[in-house]
C-alpha cells in the first residue's frame, strides 16, 4: 500500500468494467460485448478512476485489459457519447476530451506493466487505449483503426499523434491517422504496432502468462524502466543519460540488487520485493 492514502475507501465494485485481481495480476475486462465494448462516458471515467486507485495501492504489479466477446473494443459509442456530445457545448466538450486524455496518461504513467489483449477489432479510443498499453498481445483476427478523421475530428485523439509515432514510425503513424484505415494483424506486427501475435483465440491466455511472468519479476525495476521509457521521449541525450544515472543509483541502493547477488552467490532464482 502507499505510505500516503488518503481518506476515500477503496472501489469495490466499478458498474462499467469487469475488475478482477490475483496475486498481484489485475484483469480489467471491457464487458458490453452486444455493443463490441464500445465505451461510454461512464467507461472512461471508471478507467481513469481504477487506473488512479491502483497505481495509489501498489498492490497490482501486472494488468490485463481485455474485451470480452468478438472484439476488443470498437470505440466510444456512436449514441451514447457521439450523439450526446453534438449537445455539449465547448467547456463541457473540453472536459470530456481531457477525461479521455487522462485514460491514456494513466495507462502511461501507472507504476506496472500494462499488457492489452488484443482480438477482433480495436478502432478509434478501443485503438488507442491498446496503443497505450505496454505490450500489446493480439491473434490474426485483430485488427487496429484509428477512425478520429472518418468521423470528422483530428486523427491526434487521446495523444494518438503522440505515441503512435513514437511505435511505428511517422510515416506509418501519419497513413494510419489521416485514412483511418484497418490495420491487420499481419501488418500490425510487422510495423511494430503488435509485440506478440499468437495463434487464433490464445490472446487473453498470452497475456495473461505475460502478466504472470511481470508480475513475478522485480517491480520496481519494471516501474523505474516503464517510467523511464515514457519521460525521455523527448528529452535530450545529456538529460536522458542523467536520469538513468540517478535512477540506477537509487536501485542500486534497493533490496532486488542485493538480493540479485545472494542469489547469484547460492545459485538460486531471486526472490524479488519490489523494494
Amino acid at each position: 500500500m502507499s505510505p500516503f492514502p488518503s481518506s476515500a475507501p477503496r472501489t469495490e465494485n466499478w458498474r462499467h468494467l469487469r475488475v478482477t485481481t490475483r496475486d498481484g495480476v489485475a484483469t480489467v475486462t471491457l464487458a458490453r460485448p452486444e455493443k463490441l465494448n464500445a465505451l461510454t462516458f461512464g467507461a472512461y471515467a471508471d478507467l481513469r478512476d481504477l487506473l488512479a486507485e491502483l497505481s495509489r495501492e501498489r498492490s497490482v504489479r501486472a494488468l490485463v485489459l481485455a474485451g470480452e466477446g468478438r472484439g476488443f473494443c470498437s470505440g466510444g459509442d456512436v449514441d451514447e457519447i457521439i450523439g450526446a456530445t453534438l449537445a455539449m457545448d465547448t467547456a463541457q466538450l473540453l472536459d470530456f476530451n481531457r477525461m479521455t486524455g487522462q485514460v491514456v496518461r494513466a495507462l502511461r504513467e501507472c507504476p506496472f506493466p500494462v499488457v492489452a489483449a488484443v482480438h477482433g477489432v480495436a478502432a478509434g479510443a478501443g485503438a488507442v487505449l491498446a496503443l497505450a498499453a505496454d505490450f500489446r498481445v493480439a491473434d490474426p483476427s485483430a485488427r487496429f483503426a484509428f477512425l478520429f478523421t472518418r468521423v470528422g475530428l483530428s486523427g491526434g485523439d487521446m495523444g494518438a499523434a503522440y505515441l503512435l509515432p513514437r511505435v511505428v514510425g511517422l510515416g506509418h503513424a501519419t497513413r494510419l491517422l489521416m485514412l483511418g484505415e484497418p490495420v491487420r494483424a499481419p501488418e500490425a506486427t510487422r510495423i511494430g504496432l503488435i509485440s506478440d501475435l499468437v495463434e487464433e483465440g490464445r490472446a487473453d491466455e498470452r497475456a495473461a502468462e505475460l502478466a504472470r511472468r511481470l508480475a513475478d519479476g522485480p517491480a520496481l525495476a519494471l516501474a523505474q524502466t516503464k517510467a523511464l521509457l515514457t519521460a525521455e521521449l523527448d528529452m535530450p541525450m545529456a538529460a536522458a543519460v542523467e536520469m538513468d544515472a540517478a535512477t540506477q543509483a537509487l536501485l542500486m541502493h534497493g533490496e532486488d540488487y542485493a538480493e540479485f547477488h545472494a542469489a547469484f552467490t547460492e545459485k538460486r532464482p531471486p526472490k524479488w520485493q519490489g523494494r
